[in-house]
């Protein structure tokens, strides 16, 4: 048994981010300033997108988006159920419904058929999930969705290309930067647009109201002209936060290139043991992975995933668990009278996945520890 614990996650911080962290700490701005330009400048590049807003959150990206979208009681919003509870807590939040659908029992990525059947009169939103760093089939989700808006959550999927083009590309997107994510602010977030006006109305509700920012590009300061066009929140990045992050992403690639490394070791080793199932890759389009997370489901007679989990901590490994499906969640059931059965794909997923240790400063020893003690707690079993 190994004898230090191997944590499911780790966040990769270098001496160069802690400089570029120090460098705000002593500019004299420590808010919403420069760096946060810089860093949205930099992923609008890459999501091909004209315009990006970085709040404190993506779970904050996602109240603001539904209030500029002016969703709220009547409205449903379409999204899977296997992804975590904050797209649904904040669909509910606005007053409206969320309208869970399955997917792929393989992949668990939502598929075309699955939007198209949940569209009703009253649907003005769809939240795909490019689960776990694979990206779901977005040319089927949006021609399934014709005229309804489509944002994708992008929150394991920075680095994630489809048919040669990053996710977000020509559309709206959302990225999460939370301590887990493979380019982290320790919390944050990103909406990533191609219309420069529901960026505005973005920005602007994430900043009180005002029509700009604590720091105006021009002025290198809010200009005492501000006003308020309509009441918003306060969801603004710091520039502390932001500098952790716009370093962490100048080094992206070479983050997700080992991240894929291991999730290949993994995959080969796990060949032998049928019990341990990965999850497959999406079919019918090229595409690139960014491994945000390993998931495996655990298939054996003699084990169930809880008990797996528990037996591999005691052996020093940690695991996760993303996600348990939400439409089961206690308040889910209670509220809306969801019951077992209604999403079997999700459901089976739900009860049986696991996600391995998976991050950058992992070594290739770590993934042997790893697959050892899975072969020591299913012989156990």
């Amino acid at each position: 048994m190994r004898k230090e614990f191997l944590p499911f996650t780790r966040p990769a911080v270098t001496e160069a981010d802690i400089a570029a962290v120090d460098a705000v700490l002593r500019s004299g701005w420590l808010t919403n300033g420069p760096v946060n330009a810089e860093f949205e400048a930099a992923v609008a590049a890459l999501s091909g997108c004209r315009g990006a807003v970085a709040v404190s959150s993506a779970t904050g990206a996602m109240h603001i988006l539904l209030k500029a979208l002016g969703i709220g009681p009547g409205d449903e919003v379409i999204t899977p159920s296997m992804t975590w509870v904050s797209i649904a807590n904040m669909i509910v939040l606005a007053g409206a419904t969320p309208v869970f659908v399955d997917v792929d029992r393989e992949t668990l990525l939502v598929t075309p058929e699955a939007v198209k059947n949940a569209v009703t009169e009253r649907t003005k939103l769809i939240v795909p999930v490019h689960f776990a760093g694979a990206p779901c089939d977005i040319d089927g989700i949006r021609a399934a969705a014709g005229d309804i808006p489509v944002v994708e959550d992008a929150a394991h999927a920075l680095g994630t290309f489809y048919k040669g083009r990053h996710v977000g590309t020509g559309n709206h997107a959302i990225y999460s930067f939370h301590a887990i994510k493979n380019v982290t602010c320790g919390e944050g977030g990103m909406f990533v647009s191609d219309d420069p006006e529901l960026c505005d109305r973005i920005r602007r509700w994430k900043f009180h109201g005002i029509g700009m920012d604590a720091f105006d590009r021009q002025n290198r300061g809010r200009s005492p002209q501000a006003e308020v066009l309509s009441p918003g929140f306060k969801y603004n990045l710091t520039d502390i936060c932001a500098a952790l992050g716009y370093s962490q992403f100048k080094r992206w690639r070479e983050i997700n290139a080992r991240r894929a490394h291991l999730a290949m070791l993994y995959r080969e080793k796990f060949a032998a043991i049928p019990e341990i199932r990965p999850l497959a890759d999406p079919e019918g389009y090229d595409f690139t992975h960014a491994w945000h997370l390993f998931v495996v489901r655990v298939d054996s007679p003699s084990i169930d995933r809880n008990t797996f989990m528990a037996k591999l901590k005691e052996k020093n490994i940690g695991t996760g668990l993303h996600f348990r499906c939400a439409h089961l969640q206690k308040y889910y059931r209670e509220a809306f009278g969801f019951k077992p059965g209604f999403l079997p794909a999700t459901e089976y997923n739900s009860d049986h996945i696991c996600s391995l240790p998976l991050f950058p400063d992992m070594l290739d020893s770590d993934v042997d520890d790893v697959v050892s003690a899975i072969r020591e707690v299913l012989a156990g079993a």
